[in-house]
C-alpha cells in the first residue's frame, strides 16, 4: 500500500480516488494533483513509483492544507467560536445544529438519539 502524509492509500483503486482517502482531499483537488504531478488518473495506485509518490507528497505539503494541519486549524476555528462565546460557538458546545437547519424535528445526528421525559401528571391524578 503506498503511503502519502501517513496516510495508507488503496492499492486497487484509480490514483485520483486513492488520493481522496487523505482528509481534505476531494475530487477536484485529487484530479488537479495528478495534472501537475503528471500522472494519468486511470493507474491504480500500487502501480505509483517512488518518484511519483514523492512528487505528489511535496505537491500536498506544498500547495494544499491536509490532514493533521487542516485537522487542527478546523479545531482552532471552532474553539476561537466558543471562547468569543458568539451564535455560532454556542451551538457547537451545546451539541446542536450550527448552520440553521431546524431542530423541533430531525437534527437527531446533532442531538444524538431521543432522550424521553416522563408525560406530565393528569388532571385526575391531582384529586
Amino acid at each position: 500500500m503506498p503511503r502519502l502524509l501517513g496516510v495508507d492509500i488503496p492499492n486497487d483503486k484509480k490514483t485520483v480516488i486513492s488520493l481522496t482517502y487523505l482528509y481534505g482531499v476531494g475530487h477536484q483537488v485529487a484530479r488537479d494533483l495528478c495534472v501537475k504531478a503528471g500522472i494519468s488518473q486511470e493507474k491504480p495506485a500500487r502501480e505509483l513509483t517512488d518518484q511519483e509518490l514523492g512528487m505528489l507528497n511535496t505537491l500536498l505539503e506544498r500547495d494544499y492544507v491536509v490532514e493533521g494541519p487542516l485537522r487542527r486549524q478546523m479545531s482552532q476555528s471552532i474553539n476561537r467560536l466558543r471562547d468569543i462565546k458568539c451564535y455560532r460557538g454556542i451551538r457547537h458546545r451545546v451539541g446542536l445544529p450550527v448552520r440553521g437547519q431546524r431542530t423541533r424535528t430531525n437534527a437527531r445526528t446533532r442531538k444524538g438519539p431521543r432522550k424521553t421525559v416522563a408525560g406530565k401528571k393528569g388532571v385526575k391524578d391531582l384529586r
